[in-house]
């Protein structure tokens, strides 16, 4: 496993020990490992998302009326 040094203020160190003393971590080297792979998470939710938001962007602008978007999503939906 490689290994990483971060130097932290003396607040952020204060706040690891906090954690890790709470019982959810073994370490602190286990919480910021958590905290990375949340991060990567979130990076990659956030990319779906934005995905989702250029789609629905480039799909254009719905000329129906809102009532008749509304009862089309309903109907999809009940017929599956």
């Amino acid at each position: 496993m490689a290994q990483l040094n971060v130097s932290l203020t003396d607040r952020l160190k204060d706040r690891v020990d906090h954690i890790v003393a709470g019982g959810s971590y073994a370490s602190a080297s286990d919480y910021i490992r958590d905290l990375i792979r949340r991060d990567e998470q979130r990076s990659d939710d956030l990319a779906e998302l934005q995905a989702l938001i250029d789609e629905g962007i480039a799909s254009g602008i719905d000329t129906r009326p809102p009532a008749t978007v509304i009862e089309d999503i309903i109907a999809r939906r009940r017929d599956g």
